[in-house]
């Protein structure tokens, strides 16, 4: 009864500091550069003929010089039509180049290595790191630049979240927007957080002060690595939370795919700053102090704290999509609690089992 209680104190100061900064806190998106530097964009692509198109699409509509702009695209061993689709689409496209990564090296593997390659080839001094299922915003460029401002920025994120039609999609985009909503209130608070390897700006600098991916031990979160090696070398980060800096994903289509893509993330998890481990942890774990603490106490009471939970967690994220110009049905946000539940419990029995992660088609 008293560890619960000690708990629930813990959780609702946590929460009502995230409310209080939510309120207090209202950075604005940096004033843009005057200069228009020459900018790389690195995508890594496997198996990915049904989204790579909407992906280089969305690229081609960004409102930055043409000439200013390098597309590189590493195809890592496709096994469908990705590689012919993409150069049947960079035809007659100067500025684009798809190469084929047959040769690993040092010690990267799977997406790592593609970007080892392709900083290799890259002949700008920033690179912009995205997703081949991965729309970005027509702004993306320059309102990405414009968090570079400051001394010895090194790496610089933007937002990202899903976007697809039907009730598992808007739920997959909520928990996304809550999820960096947390780490941006951490971030606020000028305290390194973590970086999304399908929405980046890294500089050459400092990625090359890191010795490069095949310089880092191997990850399925190769983002959550580099970002440990820039923090390492005294490189400061940035994360914004800005519309000019939102990118959309094509969701998880099964629960399959979202487990396993989940289980990936929790590896990513254990290498965090303690304090952004301590409050996903927290967070992740009030169920299982307040079922338990049924037992001590009335139903009314554990009611109470539920709705309490529910209320303050509604609040904040309506707060988050109002900061990103979106918006979803009250009914959706009050159901995401819910859905949350059960993906947090059958994550955490997936994360326990003996299965390897499935990731672009290969088992890590």
């Amino acid at each position: 009864m008293i560890v619960s209680l000690i708990y629930f104190s813990i959780f609702f100061g946590i929460f009502l500091l995230v409310v209080v900064l939510q309120v207090v806190n209202k950075p604005k998106l940096p004033a843009p550069l005057t200069l228009e530097p020459y900018v790389s964009i690195l995508i890594a692509v496997r198996n990915e003929e049904h989204t790579i198109i909407k992906c280089l699409e969305a690229i081609g509509r960004l409102d930055y010089p043409q000439n200013k702009i390098e597309i590189l695209l590493g195809d890592d061993a496709s096994t469908d039509s990705t590689y012919d689709v993409i150069r049947q689409y960079i035809r007659q496209k100067p500025f684009y180049r798809c190469v084929r990564i047959k040769e690993y090296l040092g010690q990267a593997r799977g997406k790592a290595n593609v970007l080892a390659h392709l900083t290799r080839l890259a002949t700008s001094d920033i690179y912009f790191i995205t997703d081949a299922d991965i729309q970005v915003p027509r702004t993306w460029i320059r309102d990405m630049l414009a968090g570079t401002r400051g001394q010895n920025i090194g790496i610089v994120t933007g937002v990202t979240t899903v976007k697809g039609g039907g009730l598992f999609p808007e739920l997959q985009a909520i928990d996304w927007i809550n999820a960096l909503g947390l780490m941006q209130v951490v971030s606020d608070l000028k305290l390194p957080v973590s970086t999304m390897g399908n929405n980046m700006l890294v500089t050459r600098v400092a990625y090359e002060t890191t010795g490069g991916y095949e310089n880092m031990p191997f990850s399925v979160t190769e983002d959550v690595q580099l970002f440990k090696a820039v923090i390492r070398h005294k490189f400061w980060t940035t994360n914004l939370f800005h519309p000019g800096v939102l990118a959309f994903s094509s969701p998880s289509p099964s629960w399959r795919q979202l487990l396993h893509q989940r289980k990936r993330w929790m590896q990513g998890i254990w290498h965090l700053p303690w304090y952004m481990s301590m409050v996903l942890v927290v967070y992740a774990s009030f169920y299982a102090f307040c079922l338990p603490f049924g037992a001590y106490t009335s139903g009314w009471v554990v009611l109470g704290i539920f709705l309490a939970k529910l209320f303050l967690q509604t609040w904040f994220i309506n707060r988050c999509l109002a900061r990103l110009g979106l918006r979803y049905r009250i009914s959706t946000v009050i159901l995401f609690e819910f859905y949350a539940i059960f993906v947090s419990l059958i994550t955490i029995l997936f994360f326990l089992l003996p299965v390897k992660v499935s990731w672009k088609e290969r088992k890590y």
